[in-house]
């Protein structure tokens, strides 16, 4: 029996976005991996505080205070299928993580290994990307053929086997009939 897992592709404001965007030429330079589509129940490692980037680690998402700091942002959820088990071993794992989440940082040491596409992985830090790619792969779903260290949200948008099921503002999927936006969303070319 098939169920889904969902990724969520960021676009947000702000000086540290734009330098990824820059070095990634692409909008969406934050990967979200979440149990539903609506991002209830959303993970990822960045900001512990949206408003602040200065403070990283993994947490768990809480759409209000993105778009509160964040009003314009944009979003593409994607739908990824994958079996039962794999779905319910990932959110087991995510949960885990949850528990002991002050003990797992963004490896921003890491970064200049990626741009030098050198594999680099000191325990428990990740990017956002790397952190998902490695979650992924251990749970045999593979993203990329790179190491999950030099996986960046670029081969996440690239992953073929993923369906668009929305993309627009944040503030569509916060609205009062969220569920309506994703139902009147079809699969985006």
């Amino acid at each position: 029996m098939m169920a889904y897992i969902y990724i969520a592709f960021v676009d947000t404001p702000g000086f540290f976005a734009a330098l990824i965007r820059k070095f990634l030429k692409q909008r969406y330079v934050h990967v979200v991996i979440a149990a539903d589509a609506m991002l209830t129940e959303a993970y990822s490692v960045g900001r512990r505080t949206p408003a602040i980037p200065f403070f990283s680690g993994f947490e768990r998402e809480d759409k209000n205070k993105i778009l509160h700091t964040f009003p314009t942002a944009f979003y593409r959820i994607c739908e990824l299928s994958c079996t039962k088990q794999q779905k319910q071993e990932i959110m087991e794992r995510l949960h885990t993580d949850w528990r002991k989440r002050f003990h797992i940082h963004y490896a921003v040491i890491g970064l200049p290994f990626i741009v030098m596409g050198i594999p680099f992985y000191l325990k428990n830090q990740y990017t956002c990307s790397s952190y998902i790619a490695r979650l992924l792969q251990e749970k045999g779903i593979c993203v990329s053929e790179k190491h999950f260290s030099l996986v960046t949200p670029k081969d996440f948008f690239r992953y073929k086997k993923m369906r668009v099921i929305f993309e627009g503002e944040l503030s569509e999927i916060t609205s009062e009939c969220p569920q309506c936006v994703l139902e009147s969303v079809s699969t985006y070319e």
